[in-house]
């Protein structure tokens, strides 16, 4: 008897996430759905159908996800004003949790961020309950805050807040191979050579959540074990140790210029992926590779 494959919903398709996701997936063998707001910018590929629409709108979402087995949400409009932040992110991702579970979805993969927790000079390291940044803190740590409690309070399904800290790999929209380094460039280089870097390469962020969101990774009562079923469950997903010697210093070499390096204190911590290795998860690209691929992209493009 042929195995059914798993059908995901993806929103966010056409961002450096969600096209990773989709990849991911289809080489898994989902069926998946790719959710964008425009037309002919999901990934062309097997098993990938596109859906044009707004994944906050609760008739669009019902329809998206019935039958659906799974959904990965990675859309927040960072960068926007605090309330399209909000609106989008967080109620907007809400509204879709509620729909997806109203249409049958068991399990929500949601693309959170280690910027909610407090990485301030003098915190050790931090792995999942450690103390989360206070509202205040700053329009995207706020509103993906938010986002993360709205969904806590959909009940009816698995819901994993997958949180990774600054996301490498090329792309036009990528923070860190491509806009970050712009404004290095521009002059905004001042930084501490010691304080930590911590990153994840998108490829393997989105295995990840690509395991996650087909079951691979079954669910647990034991949250170092698995998703908790039913629950809400936080998981760091970070690559190998670094620092910003060695992002801002590969940046600034590609571009022949100097950084500005600065002695004030900084967080030096790591953030513990044991949760996620206990899922089974393993990080491929190393920080060599991902700081060639940076540079190689900088000096490409210069």
């Amino acid at each position: 008897m042929a195995e059914i494959s798993p059908v995901v919903v993806v929103t966010g398709a056409n961002g450096l996430v969600g096209a990773a996701v989709c990849r991911a997936l289809a080489e898994r063998g989902a069926t998946v759905r790719a959710v964008v707001r425009r037309g002919g910018s999901a990934p062309a590929l097997e098993g990938v159908t596109e859906h044009v629409g707004d994944f906050a709108d609760e008739v669009f979402a019902r329809e998206v996800t019935e039958g659906a087995d799974a959904a990965v949400t990675t859309v927040h409009p960072m960068g926007s004003s605090r309330e399209v932040q909000q609106r989008v992110g967080a109620e907007g991702t809400a509204t879709f949790a509620r729909a997806a579970r109203d249409s049958g979805v068991t399990r929500l993969v949601h693309v959170s961020t280690a910027g909610v927790y407090d990485r301030s000079a003098g915190v050790g390291d931090i792995a999942e309950d450690g103390a989360l940044l206070p509202d205040g803190s700053g329009d995207y740590p706020d509103t993906k805050n938010a986002a993360d409690v709205a969904l806590a309070q959909v009940g009816g399904l698995t819901r994993v807040l997958v949180r990774p800290p600054a996301i490498l790999g090329a792309g036009e929209t990528s923070v860190w191979n491509t806009l970050r380094p712009r404004s290095i460039r521009g002059g905004d280089r001042r930084s501490n050579p010691a304080q930590t870097f911590a990153w994840v390469h998108v490829e393997d962020l989105a295995a990840f959540l690509a395991d996650v969101a087909t079951g691979a990774v079954a669910t647990s009562d034991d949250p170092e074990s698995g998703p908790v079923p039913g629950g809400t469950t936080p998981v760091l997903v970070a690559g190998e140790p670094a620092t910003l010697r060695d992002y801002v210093g590969t940046v600034t070499g590609a571009f022949g210029i100097e950084p500005e390096w600065t002695d004030e204190p900084v967080w030096t911590g790591q953030l513990l992926g044991d949760r996620a290795r206990g899922w089974g998860w393993t990080p491929r690209v190393t920080l060599a590779q991902a700081m060639d691929e940076l540079r190689h992209g900088l000096t490409a493009g210069a």
